[in-house]
């Protein structure tokens, strides 16, 4: 399976432009391993080998960082199956709101009420738009 298709490949890339790269963009794309309880939520790709987005691999510390594209290609859980793309994945928040959400629950979660009080704690604490976190 592919990690993206054209379509989330080409904004994938326009997010990671230099001009678009400290704004706070919803994830475009979700990775994981079917057999190993690994996930990434994808936002930018910021060259041909590196993509940045938010990492859970499974071990109770979320975080934002860069991702090597090559790395997750090869990538093999416990029975040897490949990193596969959520084929459903449909983000309706920033990737702030899914880090803090992540952070909380110590893993990423897509429920619908976290995301939401999630989002409601960064506006009551910031209620300008919220810059990248992690950079």
């Amino acid at each position: 399976m592919k990690l993206f298709t054209k379509a989330q490949y080409d904004k994938l890339v326009r997010n990671g432009l230099p001009e678009n790269r400290d704004k706070d963009h919803a994830p475009v794309v979700k990775w994981f391993t079917p057999d190993a309880d690994m996930t990434w939520l994808v936002s930018e790709i910021v060259d041909e080998q590196t993509a940045f987005g938010l990492c859970d691999i499974g071990q109770c510390e979320p975080e934002l960082g860069y991702i090597s594209i090559q790395e997750i290609m090869s990538l093999r859980g416990k029975w040897g199956m490949p990193v596969e793309r959520d084929l459903h994945f449909d983000a309706k928040y920033p990737m702030s709101v899914f880090y803090d959400a992540a952070r909380l629950n110590q893993y990423i979660t897509e429920e619908e009420s976290e995301l939401d009080q999630a989002s409601q704690r960064l506006k009551k604490s910031s209620p300008e738009i919220t810059p990248k976190l992690g950079l």
